[in-house]
């Protein structure tokens, strides 16, 4: 067992119920605040930000032997690149140093505790290459049917391999960015040539995407079997889409500026450790998955999944209540399959799931499927209807599971406001 993941540990660090942030989960991010614009690595812990630069300059972590200014870092890459066994370490110390039985460190807690309003939440990672995948049956079964009808929806692909593509690294932005509608090219309705101007069918994608914190050597695969090792966390993943850009523009190669306008993350990256207890089997592979694909356990992980939508000045509506659990290929055979033609990975590589759907329609991980392509709108709480986003609108994800004594394990929010096209 992970010592921090004991859920009967309580922290002399007040903590509401129904907090992300328990004790048992200690995530890392990147912060700064107006009185020290220094950015450096933090875990959170109830509503505040705990500074590990400051608790290693006081001493707190001279027995882990960790390398000098580690935690005075801009991005997490530095400390991801350490290791798993090494943020273990660094996790199972902070847990430690926060639970209720410790009072020595108290006295210093007014230079290292921060009040989360009083922190800018920066975003975590310096992303070298970003992948999305195409992996829940539900999403792509919904999908191929709008498209190509219910006995053609899954291409003849889908079920031997995890599809993917290269998305863009550089426009990955954290929770709390406003995101632009975009312009492009698109084809309406019975017409014969396209248009150009605002995307008019804008919508979000559901997914949670893992974050790389170990290397490969060009041309040697990760296999199945160790490629958790590769994994340092998860973070929530809001892949923004032009449904009509994209439309137009995906034949023969694929999601282009339908994509690459922004996606959007989480701040704090959940790490696997934390999410141990919450390991579960995925659905049945059938037919089962050439050899290199085939993996033994529980590779999946019982995360709830949310999104609400938010008018501008109004409340937020629940729209969408799904399942991480619910994903038909894995992260590990995700990543072993991107390796398999012996493409490297690097430390800070981000992987996204796809969109994340489940077998009922409250569980659809878009607008898209919501909506049935726009002829079933959405109704806000404010009586106004949705096909899909407006300007104005806010899209709020959220994630978390549930130990069974009330412990939440939750990743905060990924959060974004569109704004109307340039």
């Amino acid at each position: 067992m992970i010592a921090a993941n004991d859920p009967t540990l309580r922290s002399w660090v007040p903590v509401a119920a129904g907090s992300d942030f328990p004790i048992q989960n200690l995530p890392f991010g990147v912060f700064r605040t107006a009185a020290n614009p220094e950015a450096r690595i933090a875990t959170a812990i109830g509503a505040y930000v705990v500074d590990l630069a400051v608790l290693a300059d006081l001493g707190y972590f001279d027995e882990l032997q960790l390398p000098k200014d580690i935690f005075r870092q801009r991005w997490l890459n530095p400390f991801m690149a350490l290791g798993r066994h090494t943020a273990r370490g660094v996790r199972n110390r902070l847990s430690e140093l926060l639970r209720d039985t410790q009072e020595g460190v108290r006295a210093h807690a007014n230079h290292f505790l921060i009040p989360m309003d009083q922190a800018e939440l920066l975003l975590p990672i310096q992303v070298g290459d970003y992948t999305d995948f195409y992996s829940s049956l539900e999403h792509a079964t919904n999908v191929g049917t709008m498209f190509r009808g219910k006995e053609n929806a899954l291409m003849p692909n889908w079920k031997w391999l995890p599809v993917g593509y290269h998305g863009r690294a550089s426009s990955i932005v954290v929770s709390g960015t406003p995101v632009r509608r975009p312009h492009g090219q698109y084809l309406s309705q019975g017409a014969t040539q396209p248009q150009f101007g605002p995307s008019r069918l804008l919508d979000f994608e559901l997914e949670m995407a893992f974050v790389l914190c170990k290397e490969n050597k060009l041309g040697q695969p990760i296999p199945v079997s160790e490629a958790e090792d590769y994994i340092f966390g998860l973070v929530l993943f809001n892949d923004w889409s032009a449904r009509d850009i994209q439309k137009w523009e995906y034949v023969p190669l694929g999601p282009f500026l339908g994509k690459s306008f922004a996606s959007t993350i989480s701040p704090w990256v959940v790490t696997l450790d934390a999410l141990e207890p919450f390991r579960v089997a995925g659905p049945p592979q059938e037919p089962e998955p050439l050899a290199y694909l085939r993996c033994s356990g529980a590779h999946n992980f019982d995360i709830h999944l949310q999104v609400d939508i938010q008018p501008e000045g109004g409340t937020p509506t629940r729209v969408c209540l799904s399942n991480f659990k619910y994903m038909y290929w894995n992260m590990c055979q995700q990543l072993a399959h991107h390796t398999i033609n012996g493409c490297n990975m690097r430390v800070g590589d981000l992987c996204a799931s796809g969109t994340i759907s489940g077998p009922t329609p409250d569980a659809y991980g878009s607008m898209l499927e919501l909506t049935w392509r726009g002829t079933q709108p959405l109704k806000l709480s404010d009586g106004s209807e949705r096909k899909f986003l407006l300007d104005g609108d806010t899209v709020i994800m959220r994630g978390w599971c549930t130990h069974p004594q009330g412990i939440r394990i939750g990743f905060g929010e990924a959060k974004g406001q569109v704004l109307p096209a340039t």
